[in-house]
């Protein structure tokens, strides 16, 4: 009840004002809202808030706004009991805290600074009272039918490329955005099999897998083998040319 309550207090109708700055899989709002706002904006009009959920992903992303993004912002991290969880799913255990980092019984959600910061950089608990700008992960679902290869070349003409999914929580996220009717029952990712082992085409290492328990096919499925995620959120190796709804980012 006191948790809903707080919400209720502080969330604030999300304005279809603001507006985004993408990139790859994140998109910067520099608006400043409260942390159950912005998660409330970012589920609304995206997925959710973004999860920085491996230190591949935060690199690239502050690789890619170096000189356009400054400041603090919110990401999806808030505590639960005496855990940090992730807003789309799963579970932060590796959080390396500066030495004051949380201090209070309020330091329930995280915000992060790279550059242009007052202080410190790094990840820092803070409490609901700030307002903030913060990211939204963001991936496309196209319902339109392709083999593999052309869904990739579709997404390089009018997006980015085909999605890596990175972590747990990126698949759930993903997930979430697949489940509608109209969407093939497998849809394709960004997941191919090349030289022997299976790659990200964007160059994302492949460190999180979630391919069905005790299947071994994917293991060394030939030559003509392409990734899927399908409606339980399971991977799965598909011959390329099948034609599948994919997502791009």
């Amino acid at each position: 009840m006191k948790t809903l309550l707080w919400k209720m207090l502080f969330i604030v109708n999300a304005s279809p004002y603001l507006t985004g700055q993408k990139f790859g899989k994140h998109v910067y709002v520099q608006n400043r809202l409260n942390w159950y706002a912005a998660q409330q904006y970012c589920q609304t009009n995206y997925a959710d808030l973004s999860p920085l959920s491996t230190s591949w992903e935060e690199k690239q992303l502050r690789k890619a706004t170096l000189g356009k993004v400054s400041g603090e912002f919110w990401i999806g991290l808030y505590k639960t009991g005496t855990y940090w969880k992730w807003s789309g799913g799963g579970y932060e255990t590796s959080i390396v805290w500066d030495e004051s980092q949380p201090s209070t019984y309020y330091d329930l959600f995280v915000r992060v600074c790279w550059d242009g910061c007052t202080m410190r950089t790094g990840w820092f608990a803070s409490s609901l009272w700030r307002e903030l700008p913060f990211f939204c992960f963001s991936t496309t679902v196209i319902e339109e039918k392709m083999a593999w290869e052309e869904a990739l070349e579709y997404c390089k003409e009018t997006h980015t490329t085909l999605t890596s999914l990175t972590s747990e929580t990126e698949n759930l996220l993903t997930l979430k955005e697949i489940q509608q009717g109209t969407v093939t029952n497998r849809v394709w990712i960004g997941l191919c099999f090349l030289a022997d082992r299976w790659l990200w085409v964007d160059g994302s290492p492949l460190i999180y897998e979630a391919w069905s328990v005790g299947d071994r096919e994917h293991q060394c499925p030939g030559r003509n083998y392409c990734g899927a995620i399908n409606k339980n959120g399971v991977w799965e190796n598909l011959d390329c040319k099948e034609k599948l709804s994919f997502i791009c980012v």
